[in-house]
């Protein structure tokens, strides 16, 4: 496959995520979407690890594999359904954004990796300078907002936790394995969550629903994935790192002339201030490098 047609596959399945999350949840509720989704996801995978005869190791270590994909996917799809009846599409692409903060802090912490320096310190507090802006407006327009920023910031950060939880005990374990295991704990917890909470199976599915939940379930949740390994294996660093400073701009733009949501000035000045982080995070090597050979100059004129 072509390396910038996968690029631009990633870009176009990341901008359209969260307005499809959205619909997908009106009028059959959010449990009944995430869990419809997560189902179709299964039997995809299922059919891919049969198809192409990938193992699917039953041992202790790799339930650690698939309890590691699991536990932070179920909370972290969980909380940011029920978060994204509460906010404009946009907003929810602009939180997951801060992603690459989470996986960074995770990182020191659990893997210690040496994931802050000075830029990326002054990138990680531009990127919530800019959620306290949107907070902020928030918090004027309504609580349940508030609550549902929350919900999409747990999601986030549940995604951070398994990027680095499956780099530490997945390395050189297949991904569509990992996936599959995975989702069979996903299921499983999801189907006790629905017997859980009494709730009964929509009796209609509007079109635009049913073709939101089939598309998350095929493209987001599947092929979005492949696409990003595989363009992860062929790009650099700095290449997949442009992705989080283009994809919250671009869903702002298409749930405001798909789905009429009203791009207030805050949200605006809020995301521009969480990009700018962005910026200064994922290059922070190239601002320590010039500011190395600034000093170095200095030096040599002295």
């Amino acid at each position: 496959m072509s390396v910038p047609l996968a690029y631009l596959g990633i870009i176009v399945i990341w901008t359209t995520t969260p307005l499809a999350i959205k619909w997908s949840g009106e009028e059959v509720g959010f449990l009944f979407a995430v869990t419809a989704r997560m189902a179709i996801a299964f039997v995809i995978c299922f059919a891919i690890v049969l198809v192409w005869k990938k193992r699917l190791p039953m041992n202790w270590r790799s339930l650690h594999v698939y309890v590691a994909m699991a536990f932070p996917l179920f909370i972290g799809m969980t909380s940011t359904y029920w978060g994204a009846q509460y906010l404009p599409s946009g907003v929810i692409s602009v939180l997951f954004g801060l992603v690459p903060f989470f996986t960074g802090i995770l990182a020191s912490i659990w893997l210690k990796e040496k994931s802050f320096n000075t830029p990326r310190v002054i990138g990680l507090l531009l990127g919530m300078l800019g959620l306290t802006i949107v907070f902020y407006k928030s918090v004027l327009i309504s609580e349940s907002m508030l609550f549902g920023i929350f919900g999409v910031l747990l999601g986030a950060a549940m995604h951070a936790l398994s990027t680095v939880w499956m780099k530490r005990v997945a390395k050189e374990f297949s991904a569509i394995s990992a996936n599959t295991g995975g989702l069979i704990i996903v299921i499983f917890l999801f189907s006790i969550t629905w017997l859980l909470s009494n709730e009964s199976l929509p009796e209609v599915i509007p079109d635009y629903v049913g073709a939101s939940i089939l598309y998350l379930g095929v493209a987001g949740s599947v092929f979005g994935a492949l696409l990003f390994f595989y363009t992860l294996k062929h790009v650099d660093a700095n290449t997949i790192g442009l992705l989080p400073l283009i994809t919250p701009i671009t869903a702002l733009l298409l749930g405001h002339y798909l789905n009429d949501e009203v791009v207030e000035i805050e949200t605006v000045v809020g995301t521009a201030t969480i990009i700018c982080g962005l910026i200064v995070y994922q290059w922070s090597s190239f601002f320590v490098l010039s500011y190395e050979k600034v000093r170095k100059a200095k030096k040599e004129i002295r």
